[in-house]
Order: structure tokens, then sequence, then C-alpha cells
């Protein structure tokens, strides 16, 4: 097995172990999607979730995450940062900016789509942000949810027919 295949299924197994499959985040892509590409399949929408997981910067934003997570419920972080982590302090902002790191992969549409579901966080998105007793998501539900924005994005730069304001192109 080639590395870049060892990665991509290392992430997904992490993501697994987390409780998060493709599937989960193809959801939120269809989400995401659901108003500008009517049909759209949990089929096609998993296989753009697959893609974006196969990118390098994006595995190593989901490696790390989910690593200082782990490491946040076995109490492995020094203080503060140990606090901040556990109790997903909202100014902390380091979860945020590795999600951008994905968001960034496919254009500024990217920010817009995860912007939105960061802010109304449905689906699995809800499960992860739940903020259970001895479980930490601080950075994954960030991820997920930054993964699903890519995947969103590439969709849309596929769908260029399907812009809201094609009508400003047509002759008047």
């Amino acid at each position: 097995m080639e590395k870049h295949e060892m990665l991509y299924q290392h992430v997904v197994g992490l993501l697994n172990k987390r409780g998060v499959t493709i599937d989960d985040i193809a959801d939120l892509v269809i989400f995401l999607q659901r108003d500008y590409i009517h049909g759209l399949t949990r089929a096609e929408a998993a296989k753009n979730v697959e893609i974006v997981l196969q990118k390098r910067e994006v595995q190593n934003a989901i490696m790390t995450g989910i690593q200082l997570d782990m490491l946040a419920e076995k109490g492995g972080l020094t203080e503060p940062l140990q606090t901040i982590v556990a109790d997903d302090e909202g100014l902390y902002g380091v979860d945020e900016i590795m999600a951008l790191s994905i968001v960034n992969v496919y254009g500024s549409i990217g920010f817009t789509n995860y912007g939105y579901i960061d802010k109304v966080k449905p689906g699995v998105l809800a499960k992860l942000n739940a903020h259970e007793p001895g479980i930490i998501h601080t950075f994954l539900d960030d991820l997920v949810g930054a993964t699903a924005a890519a995947a969103a994005s590439r969709l849309a730069h596929a769908h260029p027919e399907l812009e809201d304001d094609e009508a400003i192109y047509q002759d008047q």
C-alpha cells in the first residue's frame, strides 16, 4: 500500500474511532448544497468528501486535531492549555484556525460554507459539540465541519451552471 493511501486510511480510521463516518460528513455536504444542487445523492457527496480527505494538508490537520483532543481527554496537555482545550473555551480559536487550513483547499466559498455550518451545527456536529463529560472534540467538530465545507465547495465549483447569479451574464 502506498504512503498516500496509508495516510488516507489512517485518517478515515481516526475519524471512525472518534464517531464520525464519511456518510456523516456527506450528510453535512448535502445540508450545505441542498438548495443549490437538487438531487445531490449521498454517494456523490461522499465521493467529494473522500477526495477532500485524500489531500495531505487535510490529513495533517485532522491527525493533529484528533491527537490534541485525545491528549486533552487523558489530561496530557500542560496547563493552562489543558483547561482551555478541555473546556473548548470560546476565545481559544486555534481549533478554527486549523479548520481554515482545510476550508482554503477549494477557494473562498469554503469560508462561507464553514462559517454557516459552524454556527448552526447540524447533524454529527451537534453530537460532537455536546460537551459530554470525558469526551473532548474541541478540534474535531471544527475539522469535520471544515471538511464538509471543502467538499461542498468542490461540488459548487463542479456545478458552475447552478450559480444563483447567472442571470447577470445573459443578454438583455
